[in-house]
């Protein structure tokens, strides 16, 4: 994918981009409830029960979130559903916070890669290899968000 794209890009989700990153501790409301990061909700929504659904959300950290989420019984359908599920999570994530969503904004027509070193191909890339799932979702979601403000 980074090869055929001949403008700029962000490949890393840290330091001044870290806000692109599903750790990033923003407030996202869902339903009733309040989830500190996007990461948390996310893993939320795989679980089967609100036992497991209240201790993800509960989680004092994302990377205590994620770890949670690895260790419950997933709804079965997680497979199937879980790129809606991330849609879903991003567009409550930059649509609640303005000055999120601003940013998202400002990085224009960036390409967005998640780039990575703990092995995540699915969404994003290791050394240039992976499908960049989450990231193709954030470049969709600040075209969305475009078009909505003409």
């Amino acid at each position: 994918m980074k090869d055929l794209f001949c403008g700029e890009t962000i490949d890393r989700f840290d330091e001044e981009n870290s806000f692109l990153s599903n750790f990033f501790l923003t407030d996202i409301q869902y339903g009733e409830k309040i989830y500190k990061s996007s990461e948390h909700l996310f893993q939320v929504l795989k679980a089967t029960n609100e036992v497991d659904r209240e201790l993800i959300r509960k989680a004092t950290t994302p990377g205590r979130a994620k770890r949670l989420g690895r260790r419950i019984k997933c709804r079965e359908d997680w497979d199937k559903v879980k790129d809606a599920a991330m849609v879903i999570v991003l567009t409550l994530k930059f649509t609640q916070n303005s000055e999120l969503k601003e940013k998202l904004l400002a990085t224009e027509e960036k390409l967005l890669i998640e780039g990575n070193n703990w092995g995540d191909k699915y969404w994003g890339q290791v050394n240039g290899v992976g499908k960049n799932k989450l990231g193709r979702i954030l470049m969709s979601l600040r075209g969305a968000i475009r078009r909505l403000r003409k």
